[in-house]
This record gives structure tokens, sequence and C-alpha cells, in this order.
């Protein structure tokens, strides 16, 4: 065994691969153990798109010690915790939240699902009915399902452009056998993280993670394919719905995770639609009264990224919406950020992380995250220091290339069948 400590995250890698993330957080009475697995819609087929997703949802309707739904989800709320789930593009995870003394629980209840969910054929068809019902309710949501659209068009037909969730059709033919070889590949020390945040004992934790994991299969998973990325004019993408409101997300291709210039696109977003005194939601909003919601968000992952700007807007006012955007983006582009908006964007870049690290699976998350999408930790104040290092310039460069006409970008959810008309509109 072997171990490293980095700020007040440890992390101990044990002989058969698993990582332990352990991170005592004295102002509190609550644990929150993760387990992190390095799988997701990326790693999928176009016949099994959505099984990541799906499998989730299985670890929960029965293991061997606890053979019922009922039974495993009452472990965790019999003491008066929470637990769930989620499942992304690059990883799939798993948590429960406890009372500290109920800390040994929350680790054994974590590792069952884990490592000994039975995935039942029974229980297969019924959750395949509530996935589905899941995909319904997130397209019905036109401001939730503009945003799953936005990567569609930025990537196309390959695995970071299809729905994390999979569609009807991919989730009715997923099989029994499919999530026992899906699990067996990918469900291995070697691709698993486990983190303990709150307050805990660290010796103690660590110990009983060994013997909670101790029947963990080893393996070398599966590799995602090559992302193919590559764009020489604006796009569009239109799906017509008969709405009230049009939303629309906006903007263009970004820096990967392992590109420094991620933190001039994160302040590059704060500045544009970061807040309510960011310059769209004051110009879209309070100046125009265009729209009722406006933000800018900058994402990264390990390939590449993009920055965009989402809103919603009176089917009437789309284009003086878009239009008012996109002179945004030029105006940042020619003349950058100023020194207060800088600054102000800073702290409220810094301020954010500092909130978000109050509680304790915020920590988890944070930490967590960067060790499995970056292979590496750095601590708040390393991160603090980046963003101090970010000069106005370096953020008016970002938005020249982010913003350049090639990498623009443009999903529109409203009724609409005239492709052509914001096709010009992106021209402008």
């Amino acid at each position: 065994m072997s171990s490293a400590e980095n700020s007040k995250c440890k992390k101990t890698v044990l002989k058969n691969g698993l990582r332990i993330l352990t991170i005592p957080h004295r102002g509190t009475q609550a644990a929150v153990v993760f387990v992190l697995v390095g799988t997701g819609s990326k790693y999928e087929t176009k016949r099994t798109n959505g099984i990541s997703h799906f499998l989730e949802h299985m670890l929960f309707k029965g293991t061997k010690k606890r053979p019922t739904p009922r039974e495993v989800v009452e472990v965790v709320e019999s003491v008066g915790g929470v637990n769930n789930a989620f499942t992304a593009e690059d990883w799939t995870g798993y948590f429960a939240k406890v009372d500290a003394s109920h800390v040994s629980l929350a680790i054994d209840w974590v590792a069952d699902i884990f490592l000994y969910s039975v995935l039942a054929e029974k229980e297969m068809m019924k959750e395949k009915g509530v996935v589905i019902e899941e995909i319904n309710m997130d397209r019905d949501n036109p401001m939730r399902h503009v945003s799953e659209l936005w990567p569609q068009l930025l990537y196309g037909d390959q695995p970071a452009g299809w729905d994390i969730a999979g569609t009807k059709e991919s989730v009715l033919g997923l099989t029994r056998e499919d999530l026992l070889s899906y699990r067996e590949k990918q469900y291995v020390a070697s691709n698993t993280i486990v983190c303990v945040a709150g307050k805990i004992r660290e010796k103690e934790v660590i110990g009983k993670i060994q013997e909670a994991f101790r029947e963990i299969p080893q393996g070398t998973p599966l590799k995602k394919k090559a992302l193919k990325e590559g764009q020489g004019a604006p796009a569009v993408l239109l799906e017509y719905r008969k709405t009230d409101q049009t939303h629309f997300v906006v903007g263009g291709r970004g820096y990967a995770l392992s590109d420094p210039r991620r933190y001039a696109s994160k302040l590059l977003a704060l500045v544009l639609g970061g807040g309510m005194s960011s310059r769209l939601f004051l110009k879209l909003r309070d100046e125009l009264g265009l729209a009722y919601y406006v933000h800018t968000e900058s994402d990264s992952d390990p390939e590449t990224g993009s920055v965009a700007t989402a809103a919603g807007v009176r089917n009437e006012l789309v284009g003086s919406a878009l239009r008012a955007v996109l002179k945004e983006y030029r105006a940042i582009s020619e003349k950058g950020a100023g020194k207060e908006e800088l600054e102000k964007a800073k702290s409220q870049m810094k301020g954010q992380f500092a909130l978000a690290l109050e509680a304790s699976e915020a920590k988890a998350e944070f930490f967590l995250m960067q060790e499995m999408l970056e292979g590496k930790i750095s601590s708040p104040e390393e991160m603090y220091a980046r963003i101090e290092k970010v000069k106005g310039g370096d953020v008016q460069k970002a938005a020249q290339d982010i913003f350049s006409r090639p990498k623009l970008n443009l999903v529109v959810l409203g009724p609409y069948r005239d492709k052509e008309r914001f096709e010009k509109l992106m021209k402008i």
C-alpha cells in the first residue's frame, strides 16, 4: 500500500489498484461516502447507448444481501441518511451521506450495491419503463432539453454527442448479459475511487474500505474511442416544438481540462453571464426585457470544452435576443474585459469555490473529480493562484478564439422550421 497527501485530502492506493481518498472535515457531524467508476456514456456503442445510466439505476434494485429495492434504499434512510447516484459522459458515481456515527454502514452500503447487485431480469423490465419516463420527462422540459441538444450539435453521431440516458430504442434493447459484461469490464479496482469525507478517523475508514471492497475485480477497463472534432463554419441545430417561448444555446468550442486556458474561459463566462450583475443578464433582462433566464457556462472535460449562453425568450423576440448575445461576444473579443470586471469575476470564482467547499460532500466532489478526470489533485489554494494569474489579455484571447465565426454553434428549440433564418443571424 502506498499513500500521498495533498492539502486536506489523503490519497491511498491499495495493491489491487483501488484508490481511496479521505478528507477529514471537523466542522460537521456528518460523513459522506462516494464510489466513482471511470465509465460513462462516452464508453458506449450505438447499440448500448444508455447502458451506463441504466446500470446505475439497476444497482438500486437488489443485492445478494438485500434482495429487494426496498431493502436497498431502507438501509441509509433508516438512519436519517440520503443516497443517490449520477451518470455522466466520463464517470458514474454512487453516494451515501449519514450521521458520522454510521459511516461504517454507509461504506458497507456503497460496496454492497457496487459489487453485489444481482441485476434481476424482472427488475430490468420494470426499470426500463422508469428510464423511458425519465427520458420523456427531460424531453418535456424545453429549458433542460435544449442543453441536451448542445453536445449533439457539437459532436454529432459519436458517443460525446449521444444522450447520456440513451434512446427509448437502445434502452429497450439492453439485455442482462449486456449489463453483466459491461460491469465486469468497467467496474474494476484500477478504474474505481472510493472517497470518504466528513467527521472521520482516516486510518479506521481506510481499513473498513479495504475490507468492504476486498472482492472488487481486477482488470484493464475498456478505453473510450477517440473524439472526432472539427468545424469550418457556424452550425445551427433546430428542433421544432410548438411552444410559447423559444429556448436557445449559442456559443463556441472551448478548452479541455488539461488546457491552462480553461481558467480564462471560466472568467470569460462569468463576465458574460455569470450572475445578475453580468453583461448579458443586465442587457437581455434588465435593459431589453427579453428573457427571464440567461446564463453563460464554461464547460471542460478530458477531451474538449465549450463556452455557451442559454436563454428563454418570447418567440417573436428570438432574433433580437440572439443579436444582443452575439454583439456582446464581439465586444468582449474586440475590447476585452474591463479591469474591474475581471477582478469581480476572479473574486466571484474564488468565492463560489469557497462556499461550495463548506459541505463535506462538496469537498469530496472537489478532490474526487480531479482525481478521476485529471489524474492529479490540486488544493483550493492552488486553484486560487491559477485564477489570479489570468490577465485581461488572456480573457480577450480566449473570447477571440472561442467566439471566432468558424467555431460558433447555435441550438434553437421552438416553433421554427426555417434553418436558413438562423444561419444568416450567425453570419452577422
